[in-house]
Formats: C-alpha cells, sequence, structure tokens
C-alpha cells in the first residue's frame, strides 16, 4: 500500500471514532424553531426538492466528501453514487488527488450515469500543478461541478503536509473563470468566515461550502497519525480551531447574499438541515452519516438517505412549511 492509500485507509477507520468527532456540536442545538401545533397541511402536502446546478433534486442535501484512493475508497464510493442515483441527490467525492497520482480508475460515472457528481482537490495541488489536475479531475468522474477544498489546519498537522498557500486564491480564480463547470470551494471543518467569504466571492466563485466546526474534527484524525510528541504539542492548542456551522451561515449569508451557500460540518439528522435552510443555506452536505452505511451496502445508504428525507419531512409540518420557501422565513425562538 502506498503512502497516500494508506493515509485515505486511515481516514476511513478514524473517522468512524468517536473521540474524533466534535464534543461540542456544530451551534445546532441553540437553533430552536417555534413550534407550530397548526400545520394547517397533510404531512404528504410536503414538497422537499430542490434545486441544484440547474437541475431538480428530490431534497435539498448532497453526499458530502469522504474518501477514495484505498480500497474501502472504491468500496464506497460505489455504494454512495449508486445510493445518489436511486434517490437523486447530488454526490461530491472526497479528494481524488490519490486516484489520479496513483493512476487508479474512477468508475463513479458508470455506477451513476445520471447522478450529479462533484470532483474534488485540494487548494494546493490546485496551486501547484494547475488547471491540468482540475480538468483531469472533471474528465475522469464527466463531473457537474469541481470541489475546491481548504484545509490549511489538517495540512499543518498533517505529516508532510502542504505549508507553502501563496497564490492559492487565485488558482481558484483562475478556475472559476476558465472551467466549463462550476466551481465550489469548501472547507473541511473549520469554516468559511464573511471576510474569507467577501474574497472568494470577488474571485468569481459562486457557490461555497461553509463547512464548520461541529462534525467530524481532521485536526484531531491527523494529530493521531502524528508520530512528533513535538509536532503534537504545537498543534494542542488549535484541535477546536475554527467557527461554528450554525454561527457561520448567518453571518456568510449576511455579507454575501448572492452567495450559493451549502450547510455542512456537523449536521447529524434531517432537523439539522432544516436549521441550516432556516440559517440561510441553499441546501446541505453531510459525510460521516453515510460513512458506516457506505461500508455495509447501497441499500443501506438508501435507507439512510429515506430516514434524513422523512426527519425534514417531520421538521418541515412541524414548523408549518410546505415548502423550502416557507422553511426559509419558519419563525425561530428568542432567547
Amino acid at each position: 500500500m502506498t503512502d497516500i492509500s494508506s493515509r485515505k485507509a486511515d481516514h476511513i477507520e478514524l473517522a468512524l471514532q468517536s473521540e474524533h468527532q466534535s464534543q461540542q456540536g456544530a451551534g445546532f442545538d441553540h437553533v430552536r424553531f417555534e413550534p407550530n401545533p397548526l400545520p394547517q397541511m397533510a404531512l404528504d402536502d410536503i414538497d422537499l426538492s430542490s434545486d441544484f446546478l440547474g437541475s431538480k433534486i428530490s431534497s435539498p442535501f448532497l453526499i458530502g466528501a469522504m474518501t477514495g484512493g484505498c480500497e474501502n475508497g472504491e468500496l464506497i464510493n460505489r455504494h454512495l453514487a449508486q445510493a445518489a442515483q436511486a434517490c437523486n441527490i447530488p454526490m461530491a467525492l472526497g479528494s481524488q488527488r490519490a486516484a489520479i497520482e496513483l493512476g487508479l480508475p474512477q468508475k463513479l460515472r458508470s455506477w451513476a450515469p445520471q447522478a450529479i457528481l462533484l470532483g474534488n482537490i485540494g487548494a494546493t495541488q490546485l496551486q501547484t500543478q494547475g488547471m491540468d489536475l482540475a480538468q483531469r479531475a472533471i474528465d475522469s468522474i464527466e463531473a457537474n461541478a469541481l470541489v475546491i477544498h481548504l484545509n490549511p489546519l489538517q495540512e499543518l498537522i498533517q505529516p508532510n503536509g502542504d505549508r507553502d498557500w501563496r497564490l492559492v486564491l487565485e488558482a481558484i480564480q483562475n478556475c472559476a473563470s476558465t472551467l466549463s463547470v462550476p466551481v465550489i470551494v469548501k472547507e473541511v471543518g473549520a469554516g468559511i468566515g464573511p471576510a474569507s467569504a467577501k474574497r472568494l466571492v470577488d474571485a468569481g466563485v459562486q457557490w461555497i461550502e461553509v463547512a464548520g466546526r461541529g462534525g467530524t474534527n481532521w485536526a484531531s484524525i491527523e494529530l493521531a497519525r502524528n508520530n512528533s510528541t513535538r509536532e503534537c504539542e504545537i498543534a494542542a492548542p488549535f484541535l477546536d480551531w475554527g467557527m461554528d456551522t450554525a454561527e457561520l451561515l448567518p453571518a456568510v449569508h449576511a455579507a454575501c447574499p448572492q452567495l450559493m451557500l451549502i450547510g455542512a460540518g456537523g449536521l447529524r439528522h434531517g432537523l439539522d438541515i432544516a436549521r441550516c435552510i432556516r440559517l440561510g443555506a441553499h441546501i446541505t452536505a453531510l459525510a460521516q452519516p453515510f460513512l458506516k452505511p457506505a461500508l455495509e451496502s447501497t441499500d443501506a445508504v438508501i435507507d439512510k438517505i429515506a430516514i434524513l428525507q422523512e426527519q425534514l419531512r417531520w421538521s418541515m409540518f412541524l414548523t408549518g412549511s410546505q415548502n423550502l420557501i416557507q422553511l426559509k422565513v419558519a419563525p425561530l425562538q428568542t432567547e
């Protein structure tokens, strides 16, 4: 197994462990809807459908980026892709760097010929390897969009991680103006705040996945893989670095109202999806809740999707929201 494949396999194993999940949550527990005991509708009246990249999808969430480049990664991605197609929800790949560098086949499009698939490369890889890498990531899966992930803290803790982040914004701007598919910029668990969102908007980015603090802690995962006592001591104060998703969404939405936001980071159920939509997200993304089902089967992933949809439907019913437009203005409890 190569170093990259070994790292990806470690990521899967560690992401399943509770100690690498945020213990403080993403701030969603403080976002409480005003209960509506008079829904004035039938549960079956509720419409969960949304639009994404010019296509109608069944529900306002996508399968978030997880993994790739190792043996289990292919199994996980096959189950996720087949479920995404069956349920008409988008799927984002994990970083494609390993698969591209190792020359591994990326079979997503054969598993899900009609699904909305999002490619994924790291910002520093884009910075050093340029548009060729971006285009290869897109072409390899016939991607509908390209996700560029920002993970400076993870790279600092990761052994031999990328420490040179010069010209990253310029590389993103080049992609946004040149590629034939939309560019989505995401964080991996520390969040994208209003100041950074404005810079990305100025660079031509129209979609941002905030991916705030509260879910899988990639700093903690990389720390568990780092055998340097000195580096672990340096990293220790930064394990809770970032902003909670629930505080990021309204702040970024207020600062950049034209920006299309994907709410991510610490979502664990359909009520969290509803909260994100209410706080300004256009759609949402979940990854960790799908990881265990994805190791099992396509049907297990489909069942998880159905549970999330029903939880979202209940959330909308209990707030008197027949569709997502109404959910966006559902009353919240005041402190």
